[in-house]
């Protein structure tokens, strides 16, 4: 059994400092030097795109703007259901795995007590429903952003209308960000072992996303 506690107490530690440490190192480097990030010039060139919008006002410029903000749209509506569904899914199979935890007494699954399956079921259920949450927030302003595209000067200002699209991009970009820290809680269920692979991977994943070669240095 203390090999069991022993894989539990050094793996999981060390996944949630590596995950939660990346996070804030991406964090720092946003507000240091935004241009080193490939989140900071998505940043730069919607807002680029957004002032000469509202400034032309016209019919096309309109329809350009819905079909830009559309695929977003949809993009966060799938993370919120696939959030929402894998919750539904994690719920079904803790309760299974629950009643079968004796026949996976391996150090490489790690502590099968009911407080550590509590545990487990509790930290990737509060990371789906935040995910959730963010994504169904975000699909709220980007709906709102779309009405105030539509409407003229005299109903909303381009300045609010430019604030309520970008936090709708940003909760977007929370929601997708907890989404993806919730796969190795869910990883999580099957050992210790797992937890820390996939926790590598995500952080190696999000690397090369963050700072890869559409960024400039």
């Amino acid at each position: 059994m203390g090999g069991v506690l022993d894989l539990n107490t050094i793996f999981v530690p060390f996944s949630l400092f590596l995950t939660v440490g990346y996070n804030v190192f991406l964090w720092r480097s946003l507000k240091r030097k935004t241009s080193v990030t490939a989140m900071g010039m998505e940043t730069w060139r919607r807002k680029a795109w957004f002032r000469p919008f509202k400034k032309e006002d016209g019919e096309k410029m309109v329809v350009l703007g819905l079909q830009t903000l559309r695929n977003t749209l949809m993009e966060t509506i799938l993370v919120s259901l696939t959030a929402i569904t894998a919750n539904i899914a994690l719920a079904a199979f803790t309760i299974n795995a629950y009643s079968a935890r004796h026949s996976l007494s391996s150090s490489v699954f790690g502590s099968q007590s009911g407080l550590m399956f509590g545990l487990k079921y509790l930290f990737a259920s509060l990371f789906l429903l935040t995910s959730f949450l963010c994504s169904s927030m975000g699909v709220g302003c980007l709906i709102d952003a779309n009405i105030l595209i539509n409407s003229s000067d005299e109903f909303s200002s381009p300045v609010y209308a430019e604030m309520i699209m970008e936090r709708g991009f940003m909760l977007r970009v929370v929601g997708n960000r907890i989404l993806w820290m919730a796969f190795p809680l869910l990883a999580w269920m099957l050992g210790p072992v797992s937890f820390m692979v996939s926790s590598v991977a995500l952080v190696w994943g999000l690397y090369q996303l963050d700072f890869g070669g559409n960024c400039h240095h």
